[in-house]
């Protein structure tokens, strides 16, 4: 018989445009990651369309989940858990991996874990570092998401502070649509930056008083647009590459310097970056130096475990899962679900 650590998750993703499936051994050995991407077909509209993303879903979430058991070369019944996605995200994105999870744990009568997307985030730096133990800083940066959080123990968590209006990741987007980049708009900002100069342009930093680790980037992205249309009001012309350089500067010394603030003074000799935008050459590289002044431990994820993925959701699941973590079958999704609730 298995000791109780010997676990394998099958875990479900499916919060927005990425229909994932994977096995984890232990919440740290990934032994299959499947995603289904629907970037190419969202990009004719700018953005993300939910409706079109939930229809996606529904064809590709069992192709991918007998993918996964494929490529780990096991079978539902030696599953010992199944880990889904349950919110925060698109509801009718959402509902798609919760529906599915349910389904595959009452026929097969496996314990129901749902996960928390951006402890999935988090946990995601589990999978290449197996030093890496709470408690630890972690800011996660994506389309939706920037939160500072503070990881106390496995699966609790307290948040430091967040954004008031844009997340980075949208902000991106809407600076790359702005210079006529298009969706999405990180890789291609993070691309055009190296032909620019990041001092060419001066953009604000927000401060928000009383809350020193809460960010603003609306209003970043508003100087960006006040800049581009004072530039054609002038009949001047202006440097697609300086722009995108001068504002991700902005952006990253805005994450930065809040996320050192709080290292300092919480005393941690451990930080972590998670999310899409950890992919950031630009971040993780601002961030590796300023860890290495204060000669503090800098983890961040592979690229493949940046975006939405499943493997995430399926290391915190384990975690949830020692902890006693089970869900029944009113699981339902809760778009707006904030981390620590149950």
């Amino acid at each position: 018989m298995r000791e109780i650590q010997d676990i394998n998750i099958l875990a479900i993703e499916s919060s927005c445009d990425e229909t994932a499936a994977a096995v984890v051994h232990n919440g740290r050995e990934v032994r299959s990651n499947i995603i289904s991407s629907q970037i190419d077909l969202h990009k004719l509209y700018g953005g993300v369309v939910p409706e079109i993303a939930s229809r996606k879903h529904i064809e590709k979430i069992n192709q991918v989940i007998e993918e996964a058991l494929k490529e780990a070369d096991t079978t539902l019944d030696e599953i010992d858990a199944i880990g889904v996605t349950y919110g925060p995200g698109l509801v009718g994105a959402l509902l798609v991996g919760v529906a599915e999870a349910k389904a595959i744990a009452f026929a097969k009568n496996k314990p129901l874990i749902g996960v928390h997307h951006i402890e999935g985030h988090i946990s995601a730096n589990y999978i290449e570092h197996p030093d890496l133990e709470p408690p630890f800083l972690c800011l996660v940066v994506s389309g939706g998401h920037t939160h500072l959080v503070c990881v106390k123990e496995y699966g609790k968590y307290e948040i430091l502070g967040g954004t008031r209006d844009d997340a980075v990741g949208e902000a991106y987007d809407k600076v790359a649509r702005t210079i006529g980049l298009g969706y999405p708009g990180g890789p291609k900002i993070e691309r055009i930056a190296r032909e620019g100069d990041p001092d060419a342009i001066v953009f604000p930093k927000a401060r928000i008083e009383g809350s020193p680790y809460d960010f603003s980037f609306s209003g970043l992205k508003s100087a960006v647009l006040n800049y581009i249309n004072g530039c054609q009001m002038k009949g001047q012309e202006y440097n697609p590459a300086d722009i995108a350089a001068s504002f991700q500067k902005a952006a990253i010394d805005a994450l930065v310097e809040k996320s050192m603030k709080a290292v300092d003074e919480f005393d941690m000799y451990k930080f972590a970056i998670a999310g899409g935008v950890a992919s950031n050459g630009a971040l993780r590289q601002a961030m590796e130096e300023a860890c290495a002044k204060r000669d503090m431990k800098f983890y961040y994820p592979s690229p493949i475990f940046c975006t939405d993925n499943a493997a995430m959701i399926g290391a915190a699941a384990y975690y949830e899962y020692l902890a006693g973590t089970r869900h029944g079958w009113d699981l339902n999704a809760v778009p707006n679900l904030k981390l620590g609730e149950r």
